[in-house]
Formats: structure tokens, sequence, C-alpha cells
């Protein structure tokens, strides 16, 4: 360590020590406390002030690609270019930072071998994602033509996703738009925010089904598909999903949110005609709203 680092990032200094590793994997890392500082634990964010002893304990290396395994999979609807996956609460879309196996891209390789590779090796045919605790219904490009074609009409916003969410409170108006621009939270990096003046544009509408005595049901449109949309607009307004912790909403039994993607609509890139796919609310879910009857 030299005068030079003195004031960089921990994470800055670390890519420059080490260039064998990305940035993203030496944050991941730090934030799995695989990274000391005179012992103790430190945030990327951190500042390097020059005397310190830095050590790195590596993780286990990322696969550089998808492996197929035989998972339950449960499918919607498939063509010679689309195939439309029914997504259980608690499976990840695709591998991350210490999630390699029990994906549902590990499962849908198993199941129809070649998918497009658009998203590259670890993520093929993934053209939108759904948040780990979020079930229901994703499409899965089968090929590269496919997934230009599907990923055009989600940037043109010609995809319509429906969503079925059970709020905190009882929502007042009886349908409503929230467009507040979402952004990374600048202190708890794993949360999203409509909180500050800048962001990504963001376009979420609702639809109250029903008002149950402390909790709302409603069907939700998003215009746009940020990460955690949903679940950050309901939030900002007073109305966090139920289940939904990391947004503040109080622990709940199911160990899921109740937030459910229930109905897709998409043009085939194959033969331009419009295609509705739903998924059915699952039965953990359908048992929550029977206790509030």
């Amino acid at each position: 360590m030299s005068a030079d680092d003195r004031g960089k990032r921990l994470d800055q200094f670390l890519r420059e020590r080490l260039p064998q590793y990305s940035r993203s994997r030496l944050q991941d890392w730090i934030d799995q406390g695989r990274v000391l500082v005179n012992g103790a634990s430190e945030k990327r964010s951190y500042l390097v002030k020059g005397a310190e002893r830095i050590q790195v304990h590596p993780g286990e290396l990322a696969p550089l690609k998808a492996t197929a395994e035989d998972l339950p999979l449960e499918v919607l609807y498939e063509d010679a270019d689309v195939i439309a996956i029914n997504k259980p609460a608690g499976m990840v879309v695709h591998s991350g930072a210490g999630q390699h196996s029990g994906t549902l891209v590990n499962a849908v390789l198993h199941r129809f071998e070649k998918l497009s590779s658009v998203a590259g090796e670890l993520r093929p045919g993934i053209v939108h994602r759904l948040d780990r605790f979020t079930s229901g219904v994703i499409l899965i490009a089968r090929s590269d033509a496919a997934h230009r074609n599907l990923a055009e009409q989600f940037a043109a916003r010609k995809v319509e996703k429906i969503y079925v969410a059970l709020a905190h409170g009882r929502v007042k108006n009886d349908s409503g738009r929230i467009n507040t621009p979402i952004a990374r939270d600048p202190v708890r990096r794993v949360r999203m925010t409509a909180r500050l003046a800048h962001g990504r544009q963001a376009i979420t509408s609702y639809q109250v089904i029903r008002r149950f005595k402390e909790l709302t049901l409603l069907e939700v449109k998003i215009g746009t598909g940020r990460t955690h949309q949903i679940r950050v607009h309901l939030a900002s307004i007073g109305h966090p999903v139920v289940g939904d912790k990391l947004y503040g909403a109080p622990a709940g039994a199911l160990g899921r949110y109740f937030l459910h993607a229930r109905q897709i609509t998409f043009t085939s890139p194959g033969t331009g005609q419009q295609i509705t796919v739903s998924a059915p609310l699952p039965a953990e879910l359908e048992a929550q709203l029977a206790t509030l009857e």
C-alpha cells in the first residue's frame, strides 16, 4: 500500500490490486465479509487510510455459464420462439452472487436445452425478470431473433404485465398511478428508493380489487420494469406489500411476499399474433386470502 492509495474506496483499491477479479465480484466479497480491514469487515465505500492490513478471503468462483438441472418446472405456454413459465416464489431467475444452482435458467436449460444467447451464457433466454419471492408468469426466449423482438416490445412498453398484490392498509382511492422515479438507495444498497429527486422513470398503476379490515388487494400494472418497482412504489405511498420486510412490512408467516405476476400479453415474434398467458394464484396466497374473508 502506498500514499497514493489514501482516500480510495475499498472496492476501487481492491480492483486495482486484484485485476484478475471483476469489481462486482470483489464487491460481493466485501458484502459477504470476506474482506477484512485490520481484522474487521467494512463497507465498499470505506476510504483507505494507507496503513491498514487488508485481507481478502476469496469466495467460491461463479460458473462461467449456466448449467442444466433437473428441477420441477410448470410450463404455461410454448411455441418455437417463446416459453412462458410459472415461476414459484423462492426460485431465483438466474445465477448471481452466492446462487448458482436451483435457478429458473438451470431448470429451463434441462427441459429445453437450447435458449437464446443474447443475454450471455449465465442468463440464456432471459428477457425480463421477477424478484426471487415474486411468483408468476415469466417469458423465456428460445432464439436470438425472438429475444431481440421481445426486448424491443418491452422497451417500447408494448408488453402488458398484470400483477396481484396484497398491501398493508386500506388504499383510499379505487385506482391510482405512481410515477415517482426509482434509484438505488445510497445507504442500503440492497434496496431501491423512490424518495430521491432523481432516478429512472417508473410507471405503476393500480386498481382496488377488494378492501379488507387492514389490507387491500390490488391489481397492478407496470409500464416500466425497474428493480423492485411495485414493491418500492407501493411502499412509497404508505402501503407496502404484505410480507415485504425490506420495504417496511412486518414479517409474515408465508416466508414470501404477496406479489404475483398473474398475466402477460405480448406479440408472438413468429406469427405476429397477440398472446396472453395467465398464471393462477398460488395455493399459499389463496389460503391467505381465505383467512381474511
